[in-house]
């Protein structure tokens, strides 16, 4: 768990980090190489869940040794698949990442948006919907060691 005091905002209690694959997490199908490591160094703290249409056909292979629940979800209803995953979540304690238009109403609903603006680019919809972004899925990581540089960028 990661408590976060936002000045003029509210306080945040993140359990669960819901993670969209390709874009985010990955390029090109493949798992960003750092992204494990860090994954397992957290997991004491957060439950990790990565959520995907599995576009490559690979997924479970490179998140072999990753701690975190995978969810592999139809083609179609995307956006909404990834939704209704939340909810089941909560989306009151799950910080969401992601840069797809699919991913557009986890990080609009989840109690904290991360966009993530890396090579295979961001949807503008999903950037309208996000709380902050950064432009490495690494960035995300540090917020957990270093919780008050979402102060900073947060705070009204």
């Amino acid at each position: 768990m990661v408590n976060i005091n936002i000045p003029g905002t509210f306080d945040i209690t993140i359990e669960n980090v819901l993670l969209d694959y390709n874009g985010t997490i990955a390029m090109d199908g493949f798992l960003i190489k750092e992204v494990k490591e860090k994954i397992n160094q957290y997991s004491d703290r957060l439950a990790f869940h990565v959520i995907t249409a599995d576009t490559f056909g690979f997924v479970k292979k490179e998140l072999e040794n990753v701690i975190c629940t995978l969810s592999i979800i139809p083609q179609n209803n995307q956006a909404e698949c990834k939704l209704e995953y939340l909810k089941k979540l909560g989306r009151e304690n799950t910080l969401c990442v992601g840069n797809g238009s699919n991913d557009e109403l986890i990080l609009k609903e989840s109690v904290l948006g991360i966009a993530v603006l890396q090579k295979e680019g961001l949807a503008s919809k999903t950037l309208l919907a996000s709380d902050l972004i950064v432009h490495n899925i690494l960035d995300v990581f540090e917020y957990f060691e270093k919780p008050n540089r979402l102060v900073a960028s947060l705070r009204k």
